[in-house]
């Protein structure tokens, strides 16, 4: 596990379960349709030594809109209260293999922490692989975390609508794409259908195995080939969690300079004064 790679495998975790300086995380998050509750799964069943990392609670709950980035104070406490402090390696996995474990490593490296990696394939492959699972919660002992929130990784309303019309960055929208287009209804009531102005199109799970682990890098470069490297990216999704993947994937390929528009469409396609496109490119 290092700074350069992203990713851990299975076989890699598996080996240092017993670190004494590796955390791991269950990210794992369902779509309110889906009625799955991600914290009794967890309980049931997670890998050996995980925490539980809620993404609606590690969240600025003020906000109406769902699972914001937290202020840094809360990040820091929940981290703390949870055991990972400085020193650790984090290892964050999600039960659908690449998916809201992709925004907690965003979450990290926004708070200053570089040491930090999903696990490739996450527990849908650790289970179809027969590796170590548990039922019995980790102790958790406080721990010294020290953070430093990277405004460069993070965009709000105001700065991607200004990005939208000076096209000073590259809008990638991880949605399906008939959410781009408008052809399908947005599922959040009063939320219109479309796209950002000028955005383009990556699915995320174009960018994701069948078997859950995330595509090798010349099919991940071929997904971003319209991308010029040399300009800033800000990634966009439903709700702020897919755009995690499209971010993750990125990094994987070297383009380093990427934002994440935290409100994304659930923010952009409430208020009507913002302007949308729909319709294929």
């Amino acid at each position: 596990m290092n700074s350069t790679n992203q990713l851990v495998s299975t076989e890699w975790l598996e080996a240092h379960l017993s670190a004494p300086d590796l955390r791991i995380l269950d990210a794992s998050w369902f779509m309110p349709a889906e009625k799955r509750d991600a914290r009794a799964e967890y309980e049931s069943c997670h890998i050996a030594g995980a925490r539980y990392f809620d993404i609606d609670d590690i969240a600025d709950t003020r906000s109406e809109l769902p699972h914001m980035a937290p202020p840094v104070e809360k990040f820091v406490s929940r981290m703390r209260a949870m055991g990972i402090g400085d020193g650790h390696r984090v290892v964050v996995y999600d039960s659908a293999g690449i998916f809201s474990a992709a925004r907690v490593w965003w979450m990290f490296r926004l708070f200053g922490k570089a040491d930090i990696a999903v696990l490739d394939g996450g527990l849908k492959k650790w289970l179809a692989e027969g590796r170590p699972t548990s039922d019995t919660p980790p102790v958790l002992r406080d721990r010294h975390f020290t953070a430093r929130r990277d405004a460069g990784l993070v965009r709000d309303v105001t700065q991607v609508a200004a990005s939208a019309k000076l096209k000073d960055a590259q809008i990638i929208d991880a949605r399906s794409n008939a959410r781009f287009t408008g052809e399908e209804a947005d599922p959040r009531p009063g939320v219109r259908s479309g796209r950002i102005p000028g955005s383009s199109n990556v699915f995320y799970k174009d960018l994701i195995n069948d078997n859950g682990t995330m595509k090798d890098l010349d099919a991940l470069r071929a997904s971003f080939a319209h991308v010029d490297f040399n300009k800033p990216v800000i990634t966009t999704c439903g709700s702020g969690v897919t755009a995690g993947i499209l971010a993750l994937a990125l990094a994987q390929i070297g383009h380093r300079n990427v934002a994440v528009y935290d409100g994304s469409w659930s923010e952009w396609g409430k208020y009507p004064d913002l302007k949308i496109e729909t319709g294929p490119l």
